[in-house]
């Protein structure tokens, strides 16, 4: 399996090399693994949910990125024909900006329920949502969270952050399809959205 080495997990990218005012060039480094010929690296803005890959047979490669974004990348490695690619574990980092001192928080990443899951509530009709989030600057303050039978574009309740792992119980009906979303905000006001899963009550 490929380690990755650079950019480094959870941290701002400042080795980009500036192409323009909007995009800079990032080198991914991984160590070889064994019995590798080729390899592919898998890079995913997490703004726009748009992944791109990059086959190439070194244990590097350097791609144009959009700065002050953040992204998410792996590398997948291939032996000989008949053999089982093996796949990286995924970091994420933020492309640094020009001149910006604060990034906005990473989208949070909604664990539970799964998008399209059915949910059976408990006792007192409550559901457990679930999410993990990061900051690269260490400073995120409090999460939004919305939930409704439409778009979830209501605001449910707000919450301080605690952990990189969040969680909240919510009232809910059954028999009811339910939009949630986490906003996650830091002390500069900077926030990011996770995009909406939807859910099921039996």
């Amino acid at each position: 399996m490929p380690n990755l080495i650079s950019p480094a997990n959870d941290e701002t990218c400042l080795d980009g090399t500036s192409i323009n005012d909007i995009q800079s060039n990032v080198e991914f480094r991984w160590s070889s693994a064994a019995n590798a010929i080729s390899y592919e690296l898998v890079v995913t803005n997490l703004l726009t949910q748009s992944s791109q890959t990059f086959p190439t047979t070194s244990n590097q490669s350097t791609i144009a990125l959009s700065k002050s974004e953040p992204y998410r990348w792996s590398v997948k490695s291939f032996g000989e024909a008949g053999s089982v690619p093996s796949e990286s574990v995924q970091w994420k980092f933020y492309l640094a900006g020009d001149a910006i001192v604060n990034y906005a928080p990473f989208p949070a990443e909604l664990i539970s329920p799964q998008s399209g899951a059915n949910i059976t509530p408990d006792i007192n009709n409550l559901v457990t949502l679930i999410w993990n989030a990061s900051d690269v600057d260490g400073d995120l303050s409090q999460f939004e969270i919305y939930l409704d039978e439409s778009d979830a574009s209501t605001l449910n309740t707000t919450l301080e952050y605690q952990s990189e792992e969040e969680s909240i119980e919510v009232e809910v009906k059954n028999n009811t399809t339910y939009y949630w979303k986490i906003i996650a905000i830091d002390n500069n006001k900077n926030q990011s959205s996770s995009g909406v899963y939807a859910f099921r009550t039996n």
